[in-house]
């Protein structure tokens, strides 16, 4: 009698979790908000290892920043523990030093002063060799339009300062840094209702109009990049010359290191850096090829791993600013699987990723039930796009990856994300 019960207890048991994603499904499909778009879901039990929920997991879509994803493992593969700052041989009474695609440098939160002190306490007589990069300063379906906006800097073999000027208010006074740029500056006539910096495309002379500047004001813009603005900004700030040339890397350069892998990982995954999405693509290319062939990392990262997915997938950036990827729920979630794969230890997997309520994208999207976070996910925000791919930890402790991609609807993204986080709190709730 006891095994007879014990069985229909198993029965019973399994008919429930069926009724259940049952449940998730009509929840979906009696949405008013998410049924006026396209969008897909895929949800994965990591405990019993198996798919429970797909709807339309098969369809492609554009990803948005769930691209970053994609650069978060390829940079686990490829990248190491720390961050090369540059590559370099002496030479005799010089140094000469290459870029390796290195974010950090004297960037405003990541910079640890190593690379810097490196290059300002050598004795020697120091040459930057250029590098040329398979892809431009912009990737393959990046709006142009947004060459002046913050979220994208163009993408270089040795960004310095973030290759973005950092505008302030200090004793109502405009301040820039780095101060190089400040003899660019120029004030207009009041033209608009609001204070505004301009740039335009084609130089780095900053238009300020002349509206009232606002009490702690601080933006970011990026500037134009070349070697030659490259080689100025090193001089000034290390108070040393420094020469241009163009050497090939060779075999026999020593890498120097600069800053733990995972803390830019970390910068990249919670605000949603594009920048540094970009530059640790570059990164990984550098460690692989010792060139800039990010079109080629893209290849073999698809051919090498992608592959293993159960739909193709289509990738033209690191960071999602292209709206020409595509990838579906269910490869989202696979990409999700082969991270576990890599980070096994759950503690250090979600430190990677915004938690649910409390850090980067998500801060004050979900509840924290006693100030602790059931949500592990990596947001993704562009023009009719809003997605949502992570971990879920339930309250009875069962866990899941999950994807959730929106596209194609009008308006504000906001009642989009009510209605994900409506559901993946039901799934903590009820699971």
């Amino acid at each position: 009698m006891k095994s007879i019960l014990t069985f229909l207890c198993l029965i019973l048991g399994q008919f429930a979790a069926a009724q259940d994603y049952t449940r998730l499904e009509q929840l979906l499909q009696q949405s008013a908000v998410l049924n006026k778009h396209y969008y897909g879901v895929s949800l994965y039990d990591l405990d019993s290892a198996r798919f429970v929920l797909d709807h339309q997991a098969d369809k492609h879509f554009t990803p948005a920043s769930n691209t970053k994803v994609f650069t978060l493992f390829a940079s686990l593969k490829l990248i190491g523990d720390s961050i090369p700052g540059l590559a370099y041989v002496e030479r005799g009474d010089s140094l000469i030093f290459w870029g390796t695609g290195d974010p950090t440098f004297l960037h405003v939160k990541l910079d640890n002063g190593r690379v810097f002190q490196f290059l300002k306490n050598s004795n020697k007589k120091l040459y930057y060799s250029k590098s040329k990069p398979q892809e431009t300063v912009y990737r393959n379906g990046w709006s142009m339009e947004d060459y002046e906006f913050y979220y994208q800097p163009e993408i270089t073999p040795f960004p310095i300062y973030g290759n973005v000027v950092q505008f302030r208010e200090r004793g109502k006074k405009l301040r820039m840094f780095p101060s190089y740029f400040e003899t660019q500056a120029q004030l207009l006539a009041d033209t608009v209702t609001k204070y505004r910096i301009h740039r335009p495309l084609v130089n780095n002379h900053f238009e300020v109009n002349t509206f009232p500047l606002p009490a702690n004001y601080i933006n970011e813009k990026p500037f134009k990049t070349s070697d030659t603005l490259l080689i100025r900004l090193l001089q000034d700030t290390l108070q040393k010359t420094i020469g241009l040339i163009d050497e090939p890397l060779p075999a026999d350069a020593k890498v120097y290191y600069s800053t733990p892998t995972r803390e830019v990982l970390r910068e990249m995954m919670l605000p949603s850096d594009n920048f540094l999405a970009e530059q640790l693509n570059m990164i990984a290319s550098f460690m692989k090829y010792r060139k800039f062939q990010t079109e080629e990392l893209r290849n073999y990262m698809k051919t090498t791993y992608y592959n293993l997915f159960q739909d193709k997938i289509d990738l033209m950036d690191g960071s999602g600013l292209s709206t020409y990827n595509k990838i579906t729920p269910r490869s989202m979630v696979e990409l999700l699987l082969m991270v576990s794969n890599v980070v096994r230890d759950d503690a250090a997997k979600h430190y990677l990723f915004p938690a649910g309520g409390l850090e980067g994208t998500l801060k004050g999207v979900y509840k924290t039930p006693g100030g602790v976070p059931f949500v592990w996910a990596k947001t993704g925000t562009i023009n009719s796009v809003h997605c949502q791919s992570g971990f879920i930890k339930t309250k009875t402790g069962k866990r899941y990856a999950f994807s959730f991609l929106n596209n194609n609807y009008l308006g504000s993204s906001s009642p989009v994300r009510k209605e994900m986080v409506k559901f993946v709190t039901y799934i903590y709730e009820n699971f």
